[in-house]
């Protein structure tokens, strides 16, 4: 009884795939057969107003107002730099010792009988 209802979804979503496939064809065939569109008529192109002239820049510019001077100086010398400070020790981590006897076997699972359909004979 099992087989034959697994047998009747598989046959059932064969038939329902097969039939969308089947849809999707003919409205692609629909697509192909319609008559040409009308063309879309071209737009006129806008016209751009003129930009308006930029008078001539002077090219050599004012030189800018020195402040270089009263900036402070700073030290030219090579300071050596300090030396970091020194970080304590930290212990290692270990792992204890394996033990010496072997890890015990794990049971195993009981055999439970599965249902299964009557044999024919």
């Amino acid at each position: 009884m099992v087989p034959s209802n697994t047998c009747s979804i598989l046959f059932v979503f064969i038939a329902l795939s097969s039939l969308s496939s089947i849809t999707t064809s003919h409205a692609a065939r629909g697509l192909l057969q319609l008559p040409s569109l009308p063309k879309i008529p071209s737009l006129p192109q806008p016209t751009m107003p003129q930009l308006p002239k930029i008078p001539n820049l002077p090219t050599a510019l004012p030189p800018l107002p020195s402040t270089i001077a009263s900036l402070p100086t700073f030290p030219t010398t090579n300071t050596p730099l300090p030396s970091l400070p020194t970080l304590p020790s930290v212990p290692k981590m270990t792992l204890p010792p394996l033990p010496a006897n072997p890890l015990p076997n794990m049971p195993s699972l009981p055999n439970i009988p599965t249902l299964s359909p009557p044999t024919s004979n």
